[in-house]
């Protein structure tokens, strides 16, 4: 039996800054682009990995949630404390001026780190704390 992760869910509060930043910034490609209610969800994944998705989200979908716990996301996402991903590359150098330049928040330049990887960390445009690793 074979088991991967085929999509992860990221909150977003503008969909167009998100799509715009996942798409140009990130380079990854637009699979899915869904309006329901008011609501949208997108779907972006890198090049060449059509297996592999991140899919953007409006952060209080799920009709459970209560009104309190919807501003306690909200002010979650404001501090960038409410989710992330790890992604990874083999250019992390590369990659970071990519998203530096593309005016994405950064939160840590390139560094080795002293357990044994080089990464660097970024926000989106929901707050959403992106880590990368470079890849050995």
């Amino acid at each position: 039996m074979n088991v991967c992760i085929h999509a992860s869910f990221l909150p977003h509060d503008d969909p167009d800054a998100s799509l715009a930043f996942y798409r140009d910034v990130l380079g990854f490609e637009v699979r899915d682009d869904v309006g329901y209610d008011g609501m949208r969800w997108i779907t972006v994944g890198p090049a060449g990995q059509p297996g592999t998705s991140i899919v953007l989200q409006p952060p209080a979908a799920d009709p459970g949630i209560t009104d309190a716990e919807r501003v306690t996301i909200a002010e979650m996402m404001a501090k960038g404390t409410y989710t992330g991903i790890l992604l990874a590359t083999d250019d992390l150098d590369g990659f970071f001026t990519r998203v530096q330049a593309g005016g994405a928040e950064v939160i840590q330049e390139p560094v080795e780190q002293p357990f044994g990887v080089r990464d660097c960390a970024f926000r989106d445009p929901a707050g959403n704390m992106i880590r990368v690793q470079e890849l050995r």
